[in-house]
């Protein structure tokens, strides 16, 4: 039997106004359910789930968003490959539910939609930061106060990461400074919440085992290249007896490796203007890139990207590097080696200027970085919109936006458009060709000083003639 086949699993329903059970092929306009009979001629048509993706989590989750009261419905997940055998069997179950033996088979059948879709049942509530111990922060030289200034305390409370901060640790009567990323966890069963530090790391310790799973060499190449495992591995946490399906992913501020249990992600229908096909939602549902064309940025420009989930963001993530090589990934055989994409470094310093770790993060990334305070060849500073271009194994400084707009790779900002062109590309400009000095940010125009020296230059070649 197909290994693919032997993994998927279909959804019966049994409508209470209705004696027979049916087998869903998907929903309707209106967010109906879509059915037919359970029988050999309709196998074709029924909707299948990867037993190990949350496709069917995901199904759930979007029926009970419109669908807002199921509660005459019973659904039951069967195997693909006994789907039909199984669906006589619950028939015939269904007619006597209330029998030991027929309650047991059907409750180890029966899916619960709710169980699916629970955070449809009452909004997120965040941390009470009345529940926050502040003095543990004051500790560390950080104060609630400092975070709300920072608009760092949102993140806190929402259980998510702040970024990095500077800190003060004691140890004895020496201080150590250092920055960190800091979170909340819970303290005990007072329902209090004491802070976590997260410090930076030299680089993600790949070689030690991770909640049971180790590190393959791919594993590893995905993880420094893209920040992602690039697949769902099961994972044994602590105070857990059964493995979790888990996304894995490299925090890029700290170099931390974070897992996030799949159960907890929800894949959506669409993003930014493009409805994701089934199969697109597999792929990310699993672990996997996939490059979507076509969407829509607030501003109302079109974008293509690689969307992956990301455990530490915990949420899907763009990357504006070239699909190819994921393209590769996903195309080439299985055991077949995969081509080696160049390595981007980003730098600590640039054209004299220093990267700060979240600059370096969102090269690394792949995403646009705005940067001031540049110096050109002839030590001049300009800004510039600075892009990785991973297809050159360079960096692009450009005009525009590139998220944006359709920029072109010209020079920097509009300001420094001559500047960087004369001091740094040896081109030359009509108005200032004749001036010998670098030209200044913004400047497209000889100065007062520096017309001054052309005239005396002029009239000195004068007298001598």
């Amino acid at each position: 039997m197909d290994e693919k086949i032997k993994g998927q699993e279909v959804l019966l329903v049994k409508d209470q106004k209705d004696e027979n059970l049916k087998a869903v092929t998907g929903t309707d306009e209106k967010g109906g359910l879509k059915t037919v009979p359970p029988t050999a001629e309709h196998e074709q048509s029924f909707l299948k789930f990867d037993k190990h993706s949350n496709a069917l989590e995901n199904f759930l989750s979007n029926f009970m968003r419109q669908f807002k009261n199921p509660t005459s419905l019973n659904f039951f997940k069967v195997p693909f490959e006994s789907a039909v055998a199984s669906a006589r069997v619950l028939s015939e179950m269904l007619k006597a539910p209330e029998v030991p033996s027929n309650k047991e088979m059907l409750d180890s059948a029966r899916v619960n939609p709710s169980d699916y879709a629970g955070e449809q049942k009452q909004p997120f509530q965040g941390i009470d930061p009345d529940k926050v111990k502040w003095e543990q922060f004051e500790q560390m030289g950080v104060s609630r106060e400092s975070l709300e200034k920072g608009k760092h305390l949102d993140d806190l409370l929402q259980y998510r990461k702040t970024p990095l901060i500077p800190i003060a640790i004691k140890i004895g009567e020496v201080s150590l400074y250092t920055d960190a990323r800091l979170s909340l966890k819970a303290s005990g069963d007072d329902g209090t919440f004491i802070p976590v530090v997260h410090a930076i790391r030299k680089e993600p310790q790949l070689e030690r085992e991770f909640f049971g799973h180790t590190f393959t060499d791919e594993d590893k190449k995905a993880l420094k290249e893209t920040g992602n495992l690039g697949r769902t591995v099961e994972l044994t946490f602590p105070g857990k007896a059964e493995p979790t399906r888990s996304f894995v992913s490299i925090d890029r501020l700290t170099n931390d490796i974070i897992a996030l249990s799949a159960d907890r992600v929800r894949i959506p229908d669409e993003i930014k203007g493009v409805k994701l096909s089934d199969e697109q939602k597999k792929e990310l549902s699993e672990g996997r890139s996939i490059y979507v064309e076509g969407m829509t940025s607030k501003t109302g420009k079109h974008f293509n990207a690689n969307l992956q989930f990301n455990a530490d963001k915990r949420s899907i993530e763009f990357r504006f590097g070239s699909p190819k090589q994921e393209q590769r990934q996903r195309q080439a055989p299985a055991g077949q080696e995969q081509p080696e994409q160049k390595e981007l470094r980003v730098p600590k310093k640039m054209l004299g200027r220093e990267i700060s770790p979240e600059e370096q993060a969102k090269l690394k990334a792949g995403e646009t970085v705005y940067m001031t305070g540049l110096i050109d060849k002839k030590g001049e500073p300009f800004n510039a919109y600075v892009r990785p271009n991973f297809e050159k194994n360079k960096f692009d400084f450009l005009k525009w936006n590139p998220d944006k707009s359709q920029a072109k790779e010209v020079t920097p900002d509009n300001a420094s458009r001559t500047q960087v062109a004369v001091n740094s590309e040896g081109k030359t400009n009509e108005a200032t060709k004749h001036v010998k000095e670098p030209l200044k940010q913004g400047q497209t125009e000889p100065t007062t000083g520096q017309e001054q020296k052309q005239e005396e230059k002029k009239r000195s070649k004068g007298m001598k003639m």
